[in-house]
């Protein structure tokens, strides 16, 4: 056997014994395990950046004079409005899609938590073409509409709120006409707390549609609606499921939108990007024709199945498209490996409104089903006043980039 020291060996062989099937991860783990950027990678540059309380604390003499006492961590207020919605912390939950890893009631589950929380839900594209709306006939514990109940049905008054995605097969199918007029919503809708969401892309699959990994008789089932590959080989139970990526320019998405709000008018509208080059100019484009949100997943971002060189070499970093999108009036949310408060803190002191859980929510309602998002989000608030407080900040509102110091950049790199 020849060797080449030089070159990854074990990926090249697998290749050339197993096809096209070893561009992705191991398919036997799907419906398992959730997948991303790969954990035995460096840490990024967001993770790399240090947190950097001052010594002078003018915030804080200012919060003293107000409180009429020295101010604690427990002083900082975490309370926002995102996309509309107000919430108790700046934290969503991400959008699961078709994902199998959010069946078997994990998706409810992670529903009914965050309803618990008042954190508002996103729900992702392709649930209705692929586990059904939920009405009679149809599983309610897999379809859209059994995660709507479960939120609704746990959400506090005047908190959170359902954010339903829509792709290009989820149009065909009229998933927002069916939303929108669904009792199970009506609340929702008449107390503001719904929100349609246009996606444009997504972190683990920059420029790619939706994918999932599917049985032969599951995707002979859908196979007029996706296109269908034997990725896998002809002679594997499972074949490989595509969505339409959908086409955009500035004019498109501008005109999107503007239907948005005439034919849903009762709805916020929320946009979803993927981490292009051109990320600044796709959110500028949307908050100018009128969207509500949006929602950027850095390229460590995503919960669904995707081509390996995808989450090793696609896609902006989250920190890039932090800085490309810049500072904000209107709603930035991002998401990308966010599971703790400092990462969280970072986002925001770079401009996000507010950061969303998507893999860790899954793992967190994985190992508990009652409490373990509940827990996760309770933690992540904590570390979020501690560090807060430690920079002398008593309102989120405040931090900026100086309380961050980024070890790889440059004095003149700014």
């Amino acid at each position: 056997m020849i060797t080449a020291r030089q070159l990854p060996e074990d990926a090249i062989r697998a290749r050339a014994r197993e096809g096209s099937a070893a561009i992705f991860p191991d398919v036997a783990g799907y419906g398992r395990s959730l997948f991303g950027a790969d954990a035995g990678t460096p840490p990024d540059e967001l993770d790399r950046a240090r947190i950097v309380p001052p010594v002078f604390v003018p915030r804080r003499l200012e919060k003293m004079f107000d409180l009429a006492r020295e101010p604690v961590y427990g002083d900082v207020g975490l309370s926002t409005v995102l996309g509309g919605f107000t919430a108790p912390s700046p934290v969503f939950l991400c959008a699961f899609g078709s994902t199998q890893v959010a069946g078997s009631g994990l998706g409810i589950a992670a529903s009914e938590q965050a309803g618990r929380l008042g954190m508002p839900m996103v729900i992702g594209e392709n649930v209705v073409p692929m586990h059904g709306y939920g009405r009679m006939g149809e599983s309610a514990e897999d379809g859209l509409l059994g995660r709507i109940r479960a939120y609704a049905g746990a959400v506090p008054d005047g908190l959170g709120g359902v954010v339903v995605q829509q792709s290009t097969e989820d149009a065909d199918a009229e998933v927002w006409n069916l939303v929108y007029s669904d009792p199970s919503a009506t609340k929702l809708l008449e107390t503001g707390r719904l929100a349609f969401e246009l996606k444009v892309g997504q972190g683990a699959k920059p420029g790619l549609g939706g994918m999932t990994v599917l049985s032969r008789t599951a995707a002979g089932e859908i196979a007029e609606q996706y296109t269908v590959d034997e990725a896998f080989g002809r002679d594997q139970a499972m074949v490989l499921r595509s969505s339409s990526p959908g086409t955009f320019t500035g004019e498109i998405l501008r005109q999107q939108i503007h239907l948005m709000r005439n034919n849903y008018p009762r709805a916020r509208a929320w946009v979803k990007l993927h981490p292009g080059r051109d990320v600044g100019e796709a959110a500028r484009v949307a908050w100018a024709a009128g969207a509500d949100a949006v929602t950027v997943d850095g390229a460590e971002g995503g919960t669904g199945w995707a081509p390996s060189v995808f989450l090793d070499q696609v896609g902006l970093p989250l920190v890039e498209c932090l800085r490309r999108v810049g500072k904000h009036d209107a709603s930035l949310l991002v998401s990308g490996r966010i599971w703790e408060g400092a990462r969280a803190l970072k986002c925001l002191a770079m401009g996000a409104s507010a950061v969303g859980l998507g893999r860790a929510a899954l793992l967190a309602v994985d190992e508990d089903a009652d409490e373990g998002l509940v827990r996760l989000v309770r933690c992540l608030e904590l570390e979020l006043r501690l560090l807060a407080s430690a920079l002398g900040k008593y309102d989120l509102a405040e931090l900026t980039s100086d309380d961050l110091w980024f070890p790889d950049r440059t004095e003149q790199d700014g």
